[in-house]
């Protein structure tokens, strides 16, 4: 079986290569707004004039005369330009696919970024730790080689990011999909404690970094608020704000990685609750008519939930687990912090705090993420019970037979 995987760098390059890297994105952020502006604004005159309508082919087709007009155009390598047009009509058919919105103009400082096909392009490694990758009319560039690159490179993109240039590998990776016989696991999203295994074992972040991280964004915050809109003080705190941010979301990510491959490489069966996190994160502020109520808590606990990464954490686990043979499931996540593990009554007043469930049934007492993470666990691996069939079902299920 095929696998396709993105493997990301940070790159070193000179001042030279960076202004050439800035150069070629700002070029194809200009064919691709320029493409969505044609397909968005002319795609009527383009039809009643053409007989047919704007695609990939027709747009790289203008493509070619425009290259000939400008120079500054014709310097970036057409292979970064149609990967933009690419970009754009995959854009489009995911919004008429309905899984995306409508595509929307690039603005610089935000996508700075180019693609390009890795047939003419190579890498090579200089030390185990470093090696420099050859981009088209840039030169080899080096980048630190945190981890080899395995499988069949598809395409590479540098990226500009608040951490510096880096680049994405798209690799094709052949892997032996053999059956996973490793015991079933239920993991329960918290945030006081962002994994709580059926187990009873846990995961944490580490707390005194992000909390070190938050403290240093607090104050790099106030700062900016404090310079004049458009100096250059202004910008140079935002960009360091920006940093602190990136390293924060970079720690999380990092640790989201680690702890998914652990359950990949431990289970074989992973039982999550299926959670709207987009929906869980809205804003509770409403509206002048109708204003929200605890908005401020609701900030929180908002700010809370996105800092574990709960989606991500689940993006990671499902493609980690399906390479290992494994399988991720999703069960409904109501009352499964009241139910009872034991006996299986449900009764909110069992949960005595945050961590302490207490059953007022049968006394049966576990810390509460434990608690719902076994339910879980049941709950994604145990047949459902058979509903009662009362005696007139069962004489029409004779009379059917």
């Amino acid at each position: 079986m095929i696998l396709l995987r993105g493997y990301k760098y940070r790159l070193y390059a000179t001042e030279q290569q960076e202004v050439m890297f800035a150069r070629f994105s700002g070029t194809c952020r200009y064919v691709y707004n320029l493409a969505l502006e044609q397909r968005r604004d002319w795609w009527r005159q383009f039809k009643a004039n053409t007989g047919h309508g704007i695609s990939f082919a027709s747009q790289c087709r203008e493509l070619t005369a425009l290259r000939a007009e400008g120079d500054w155009i014709a310097a970036c390598p057409v292979d970064f330009q149609q990967q933009a047009l690419r970009d754009l009509d995959r854009a489009y058919a995911n919004f008429f696919a309905g899984v995306a919105d409508y595509p929307q103009p690039r603005k610089r400082g935000e996508r700075d970024a180019f693609r390009f096909p890795f047939v003419r392009s190579s890498w090579r490694k200089l030390s185990a730790r470093w090696a420099v990758v050859h981009v088209p009319k840039v030169g080899e560039v080096k980048f630190r080689l945190t981890r080899d690159i395995p499988g069949d490179i598809r395409n590479a993109t540098v990226i500009r990011g608040d951490l510096g240039w880096h680049i994405a590998f798209a690799t094709a990776v052949e892997a032996d999909l053999s059956p996973n016989f490793r015991p079933a696991v239920g993991i329960d999203r918290g945030v006081t404690r962002p994994l709580a295994l059926s187990d009873g074992s846990f995961r944490d972040l580490d707390r005194e970094r992000l909390a070190l991280l938050a403290r240093r964004a607090r104050k790099q915050a106030r700062a900016l608020a404090r310079k004049r809109k458009g100096s250059s003080r202004r910008a140079e705190a935002k960009h360091l704000l920006a940093r602190t941010r990136a390293k924060a979301a970079r720690l999380r990510r990092q640790w989201n990685h680690e702890r998914s491959r652990e359950m990949a490489n431990s289970f074989g069966v992973v039982v999550i609750e299926s959670l709207d996190t987009k929906g869980m994160t809205a804003s509770a502020r409403g509206t002048v008519e109708q204003p929200g109520r605890n908005v401020r808590a609701k900030a929180g606990l908002n700010r809370a939930i996105l800092e574990r990464g709960w989606h991500q954490f689940e993006i990671f686990l499902a493609y980690k687990l399906a390479a290992a043979g494994g399988e991720l499931r999703h069960v409904r996540a109501a009352y499964t912090s009241q139910t009872c593990s034991c006996c299986g009554t449900v009764d909110k007043t069992s949960r005595e705090s945050q961590a302490v469930f207490r059953c007022v049934h049968c006394g049966h007492s576990a810390n509460a993420d434990t608690n719902a993470a076994i339910n879980i666990l049941k709950a994604g691996t145990q047949p459902a019970p058979r509903p009662a069939v009362g005696r007139s079902t069962k004489r029409e299920l004779k009379r059917a037979a």
